[in-house]
């Protein structure tokens, strides 16, 4: 019989019904008719652990507004299309994308941890049949100007021990990679997934591993999230972050200020302040150019330079982020 593990099976404890979630947050069911867009396409999807992290009967909680499917996102906006980053231009094969010299991201999966409302690929066409990712493979095999494959989705860590095994272990092999890096947001719902197996996994492999964490608010974070994440960085792999600039959410110094301290506190680098990707739905996140601007100049006062992010955007046919000064 087979043993399903704790991170799986705390998975299915994820919120999907808006009524439920609702009722535990205590918010007025009636009120939900001027705020929800409950037959959303990119439907609710959000761990428990954050959902106890959000303030009882406050809709305008931070945590709460990334998650919350609202009627803004049905407001038109021209400047909103559903592939803001150009993923289709740059696809090799159903899997893999290369847009910058020497990386590739393969998208390992539609699944995620939690479903972020600003998700620059909820409209992503993902391929779902092949599980071996045989052409992903080839490819790169055969890309030799390649030397880091960056892991992506959906979320890698939806992915079964198993699965990983078999990518990690076909990765690792070939001669000209020199690097792995994952992106990932489910250790902050569900930190239970940095387990002794996952960890084994990452502590076998010979090439390099780059841990990167997507995070938004110091309010997402608890002590357990730490304590796992401390697990990889004791193999010597690198933790960094990259953040969301959120209309409402971390748009203040602050907010932000809070927020890098306490990864840097934690031994992780804030690594990428990003400008809100202008996905279809999202329009009501956006922060403009120049408040970034002005709250990374007041940040910079604050802060030691390690603990300050590069400020970026990501502009569709461009061969690296955009670096917003």
């Amino acid at each position: 019989m087979t043993t399903v593990p704790l991170w799986r099976q705390i998975q299915r404890e994820n919120f999907t019904d808006w009524k439920k979630l609702l009722n535990f947050l205590e918010l007025d069911l009636d009120q939900a008719e001027q705020v929800l867009n409950p037959r959303s396409k990119f439907p609710l999807n959000v761990p428990l652990r954050l959902v106890q992290k959000i303030a009882k009967g406050d809709w305008n909680d931070p945590v709460l507004r990334q998650f919350l499917p609202t009627l803004k996102e049905l407001e038109p906006s021209p400047l909103f299309v559903l592939d803001p980053v150009a993923d289709e231009q740059s696809r090799k094969t159903p899997k893999l994308l290369h847009k910058y010299h020497g990386r590739a991201l393969l998208v390992c999966t539609s699944a995620c941890a939690m479903h972020c409302r600003y998700c620059f690929r909820q409209h992503f066409d993902y391929e779902t049949a092949d599980k071996l990712f045989k052409d992903e493979l080839e490819e790169i095999a055969n890309e030799p100007s390649l030397s880091e494959i960056l892991l992506s989705g959906g979320d890698p860590l939806s992915l079964s021990d198993a699965q990983l095994k078999h990518l990690l272990g076909e990765l690792d092999q070939i001669p000209h990679l020199k690097r792995i890096r994952f992106h990932t947001r489910f250790p902050m719902g569900i930190p239970e997934r940095i387990d002794d197996s996952f960890v084994s996994l990452l502590s076998s492999l010979k090439k390099q591993v780059i841990f990167v964490i997507h995070c938004n608010h110091p309010g997402e974070f608890d002590d357990e999230i730490f304590k796992r994440l401390k697990k990889i960085q004791h193999l010597g792999i690198p933790v960094l972050t990259q953040t969301v600039l959120l209309k409402g959410i971390n748009d203040d110094v602050e907010t932000l200020k809070k927020l890098f301290l306490l990864l840097i506190d934690n031994g992780i680098i804030p690594y990428y302040l990003h400008q809100l990707d202008r996905v279809q739905g999202s329009a009501h996140f956006e922060v403009s150019e120049e408040e970034g601007k002005q709250l990374m100049a007041a940040l910079e006062t604050l802060l030691p330079g390690y603990a300050l992010p590069k400020y970026v955007r990501e502009i569709a046919g461009q061969p690296k982020k955009t670096q917003i000064l």
